[in-house]
């Protein structure tokens, strides 16, 4: 088979290393994959895995982008793949458009991801025009259907993105070299219970929770401090002093470290006694959640989307009703107080999600 996946930019993200990650399967099982996307840091990583990039400017949400229909069709009359595979809604409108101008019977097939809850209006709807549709887990393709009832459900494949086994193990330990490290920046902490929490500093994920159950644990004479991880955006600045306001007003300044972006955080999750998801929307999945899961570290969140999924499958104890506090500190001191380990994740694996993916292409193009 020959696949197209088109996305818009091909930088860090959840989206994009899940493309990086199919585009290299593709390419080690002996199809031709190719990637267009308007470029970016992951681009030569793509490269290596022996996949060919091709650069278009797909990414503008601005209707000059439709200047890139004809292109792209005249391009793929003259590439001939099988299957284009969007991830987007800008990518996904170019393409149908320029798949619009093709003989229908020799054109490739359409396939959308959707990736997140999208919005509910016209824009949004080109995620559900691919011959077949990709849900990354049962609360998108139910949102799909909901919102969406004309939208046949037959076309409709669930497939949760998954992790590589042999990276996100319950076995994993940090090396000695980092714990060497991390002792000597932070050896406020030894001895100390730690709450991870990861994610950007937004409203939505949850941090006053975090900050109001560290005080509540910290009254109960639990020895515990709480590590956040996650960029601030410029404009989340007052957002953030905010939050440093209410740990202070609860007198928990010194029980908190905000550790900024990391990419170190398997390791911050290895070290941690509770992963946190205290997200206030549902996520379409919950990949770091997985990850802390496959490590074999416990995770507490609320039961909503995909974060509630992974937690009724491999860790119900966990599972909270969302924003429902009293639950939230009582599931946590149990798992402070008696520790247990999550169900091995024999279902969410790298290899299991990128192979339901081809066979996705596989059936579309026959």
């Amino acid at each position: 088979m020959k696949v197209i996946q088109i996305l818009p930019e091909l930088n860090a993200g959840g989206v994009e290393g899940h493309v990086l990650d199919l585009a290299g399967f593709l390419a080690s099982t002996g199809h031709e994959s190719i990637v267009i996307s308007n470029g970016g840091n992951m681009v030569a990583k793509l490269e290596q895995r022996g996949v060919r990039h091709v650069t278009m400017p797909v990414h503008r949400k601005s209707l000059r982008s439709l200047f890139q229909v004809r292109k792209l069709r005249a391009w793929l009359r003259s590439e001939k793949p099988d299957v284009v595979h969007a991830h987007s809604r800008v990518p996904a409108w170019i393409t149908w458009l320029a798949l619009r101008g093709m003989d229908p019977l020799t054109r490739p097939k359409f396939v959308t991801t959707v990736h997140g809850f999208y919005s509910v209006n016209a824009y949004s709807a080109i995620m559900t025009k691919g011959d077949r549709i990709i849900a990354v887990s049962e609360s998108i393709s139910t949102y799909v259907q909901e919102k969406c009832p004309a939208c046949d459900s037959r076309r409709i494949a669930v497939i949760p993105h998954g992790v590589d086994p042999t990276i996100y193990h319950p076995n994993f330990k940090p090396s000695d070299a980092w714990l060497a490290q991390w002792h000597h920046e932070h050896p406020e902490l030894i001895g100390k219970k730690l709450l991870l929490l990861p994610g950007r500093i937004t409203r939505l994920k949850g941090h006053s929770d975090f900050f109001q159950l560290i005080c509540e644990l910290k009254k109960s004479g639990q020895p515990v401090c709480g590590l956040i991880a996650g960029n601030t955006h410029p404009k989340k600045q007052a957002y953030l002093q905010e939050l440093q306001q209410q740990a202070n007003d609860l007198g928990i300044t010194n029980d908190l470290i905000f550790l900024g972006h990391r990419s170190d955080l398997r390791e911050l999750m290895a070290v941690s006694d509770i992963v946190m998801a205290l997200s206030q929307q549902p996520e379409s999945f919950g990949l770091t959640v997985l990850e802390a899961l496959a490590l074999g570290r416990p995770v507490v969140g609320y039961d909503c989307g995909g974060v509630g999924e992974l937690l009724s499958g491999l860790f119900p104890i966990g599972k909270v009703p969302p924003v429902a506090f009293t639950e939230l500190l009582a599931a946590t001191s149990q798992i402070l107080e008696k520790p247990s380990s999550p169900t091995s994740n024999n279902r969410f694996t790298l290899e299991k999600s990128l192979a339901a993916t081809a066979e996705i292409y596989e059936f579309s193009s026959r």
